[in-house]
């Protein structure tokens, strides 16, 4: 079965949603993230992907204290991205997602990979026309995504965190084919497609296609996606 994913992004301590990653595009829909976490707890979910916008742009976490009071108030297992490493897994983090330091700082990155382990460090490939894009989607990188997954898949990596950045917010479907081709290129890779889901059949679509995980927040917040739903129809399409 696809692992499900519900995302949570944070601005100033709300929950928010951007449109290709510009933070002008920013839309509040819920003052509370931690009720927001523990209702997905309640409707069965297992894991919630967790990005702290404020410290993707500043270079360092903002949204440590909400980190925190999420881990401590759920049994969720929460993946962060956005900020410093360490400061993530005091927080209560089990898994920290690490983009744009593999591109600025590759010895870092490996380093981080054998200190803390592949199970614990997440891959961020946030693409934009081929490209690698960094800083919270602020800056286009010189490396291309196949480039990009061969070095560090080779190194060791088995999470990979993949955004087609066009497709973020816009609700009009994920990058199928980029996720398939992959896949192929890795097939033992744990890839988290992520961009674009607008409903449940954007989901079907990839469990169809063999993709292990799905991350989306917009469709659930815009009302799209039902969760009861979605899991009861996930468990059907399984069977």
């Amino acid at each position: 079965m696809i692992e499900l994913i519900p995302a949570i992004d944070l601005i100033d301590g709300k929950c928010v949603r951007l449109t290709k990653g510009d933070y002008e595009t920013k839309k509040v829909y819920a003052d509370d993230p931690v009720a927001m976490a523990k209702e997905f707890e309640q409707m069965g979910f297992k894991r919630l992907h967790v990005v702290d916008l404020d410290g993707a742009k500043s270079h360092h976490v903002v949204n440590d204290q909400v980190l925190r009071n999420i881990t401590r108030a759920t049994r969720l297992t929460v993946d962060f991205g956005g900020g410093v490493m360490q400061c993530a897994f005091d927080a209560g983090a089990a898994m920290v997602t690490v983009g744009s330091i593999a591109v600025t700082q590759p010895e870092t990155f490996l380093r981080w990979l054998g200190t803390y382990g592949p199970e614990r460090l997440i891959l961020g490939a946030d693409v934009r026309n081929g490209m690698i894009s960094i800083n919270g989607w602020q800056e286009q990188s010189q490396q291309k995504l196949t480039d990009f997954l061969a070095t560090y898949i080779a190194a060791g990596t088995c999470n990979v965190l993949c955004t087609e950045i066009s497709r973020d917010g816009m609700l009009q479907g994920p990058a199928l084919e980029l996720y398939r081709e992959v896949m192929k290129a890795h097939p033992k890779c744990h890839l988290i497609a992520s961009g674009g889901v607008s409903g449940i059949d954007d989901i079907l679509q990839l469990q169809a296609a063999g993709i292990p995980a799905v991350v989306f927040g917009k469709a659930i917040y815009e009302g799209r996606i039902d969760l009861h739903t979605l899991l009861d129809t996930i468990k059907r399409n399984e069977c």
